[in-house]
């Protein structure tokens, strides 16, 4: 699993979050996808890191800039009552 967090431009509600969000729904196979107005970022969920090209021309295609893309490992947290650390 990745997390991939974009740095994106021009989001001013959560109408522009919503865009972003569905955009990124329909181009893609992701686990999760939220966006921030107010950070300037989406945050996408997938098994495996996406098309970076792909996804900066499916976002933009809405209206909004793509300023930079990063990618991550992303470790599912694991909840339990016994062992807090």
């Amino acid at each position: 699993m990745v997390k991939m967090i974009l740095d994106v431009d021009g989001m001013a509600c959560g109408m522009c979050e919503a865009h972003v969000n569905d955009a990124v729904r329909k181009g893609f196979q992701v686990k999760k996808v939220t966006s921030s107005h107010s950070k300037g970022t989406t945050e996408i969920i997938a098994e495996e890191p996406l098309d970076e090209e792909k996804l900066k021309s499916t976002i933009e295609a809405t209206g909004y800039t793509v300023l930079g893309i990063k990618t991550e490992p992303y470790e599912k947290k694991k909840f339990s009552l016994f062992h807090r650390g």
